[in-house]
């Protein structure tokens, strides 16, 4: 990707790094701790996010980022819903979640973003019917 050296500058990488963090710090504690499953379920979902941007990113070709950011993009959807169901089930108050929830809405938007710039609406038809991308005048 142009002007980017690592992974790590990216912001969605940042914001879901933050995300990773916090759902491991919330579910460290309390009954999410004591529920196998579930906690593996939400670490594991956040966890993802950063390793396919990372996978991704060190892919070299923007098709395939952008795929990957896909990937990633489902499982910040993923880990907002795992922190809802982790509300209702009694685990996290709501201001527990409600920052998450908010971070993993940022990280959505973040990779959509990135997503829509390495993978521009306007080329997929054309490369669908065989065509090739040409630069813009």
């Amino acid at each position: 990707m142009r002007g980017v050296s690592r992974y790590e500058d990216l912001i969605v990488w940042r914001l879901a790094h933050e995300l990773q963090r916090g759902v491991f710090a919330l579910t460290a504690k309390g009954a999410a701790w004591r529920d196998f499953k579930f906690r593996d379920q939400v670490r594991d979902s956040s966890a993802s996010v950063t390793r396919n941007i990372a996978e991704g990113f060190g892919r070299f070709a923007d098709g395939e980022f952008a795929w990957f950011l896909r990937v990633a993009r489902g499982s910040l959807m993923e880990t907002h819903n795992s922190l809802r169901d982790g509300q209702d089930r009694g685990y996290f108050t709501s201001s527990d979640c409600i920052r998450l929830q908010r971070l993993a809405l940022r990280a959505v938007t973040a990779a959509s973003g990135l997503i829509c710039y390495l993978d521009p609406p306007e080329g997929k038809e054309r490369r669908a019917r065989g065509g090739k991308r040409r630069p813009r005048t």
